[in-house]
């Protein structure tokens, strides 16, 4: 017997596993961000060493509307899930759809600003959906998800 380990008297409490990870979407939110927003400031420094002020702007918008285009759907999930876990889905994809056409409209009224430097718009959006979905993955599969229901709490002796 190792002398150095040491027993576990019968009056000390079993060891007790964790639930699933409570409302995981503002964690995942944070981890997307810190992600992308390192990428942007890495496109942000690269195109103002290139292209000066003009194009560091513009991969600072390109950055940000993909940020802002996915925090909306993660915030969406985390007021939906708390209330119905099972509907978070659906809110998912119907932010999606409002998200699509509600940027797309945007951008169409709204035309591009006369400084806008559209490769470094497109380098750093791209950039960022490409940090983003990847941090999302990585972060998602690191949630706690309880798949089968907690035993009833009973003693294991039957009358």
């Amino acid at each position: 017997m190792n002398a150095f380990r040491q027993r576990r008297s019968a009056s000390a409490p079993a060891v007790v596993a964790s639930g699933p990870t409570r409302s995981p979407w503002l964690k995942i939110l944070a981890k997307c961000t810190a992600a992308t927003g390192a990428c942007s400031l890495a496109a942000m420094l690269a195109a103002f060493l290139v292209a000066g002020a003009d194009g560091a702007a513009s991969a600072a918008l390109g950055a940000a509307l993909v940020m802002v285009f996915f925090a909306i759907s993660l915030l969406i999930g985390h007021c939906v899930g708390r209330r119905n876990p099972s509907g978070a889905i659906g809110a998912f994809i119907a932010s999606y759809v409002t998200k699509v056409v509600g940027f797309g409209a945007a951008l169409f009224i709204l035309g591009a600003p006369a400084w806008l430097g559209r490769t470094w718009f497109f380098v750093a959006a791209v950039a960022g959906v490409g940090v983003w979905q990847a941090a999302e993955v990585y972060a998602f599969s690191r949630i706690r998800h309880q798949i089968y229901a907690d035993p009833a709490d009973d003693t294991g002796t039957e009358g």
